[in-house]
């Protein structure tokens, strides 16, 4: 298997286990910016994908975990 079809498979797993738990995030006024901000991520994953760029599309959701995760650690999310 090639590095790029490795890499596109990498992000879909990605993209399809961030989306599974999206909805089960609730936004508050704390943290509405920051769900955004994934959200975002979400999407230009999805937009690079489309484009073939999948080292961007990867980065974009590599940013959405760690948002997701950083907003776990302080506890501004509840799933």
């Amino acid at each position: 298997m090639s590095t790029k079809e490795q890499l596109k498979q990498e992000t879909k797993k990605w993209l399809s286990r961030i989306e599974k738990k999206m909805p089960k995030v609730r936004e508050t006024a704390k943290n509405k910016n920051y769900v955004q901000n994934i959200k975002a991520y979400i999407s230009d994953c999805k937009h690079f994908m489309k484009q073939e760029k999948y080292i961007l599309s990867f980065e974009a959701v590599v940013w959405a975990w760690a948002w997701l995760q950083i907003l776990r650690e302080l506890k501004l999310i509840k799933e």
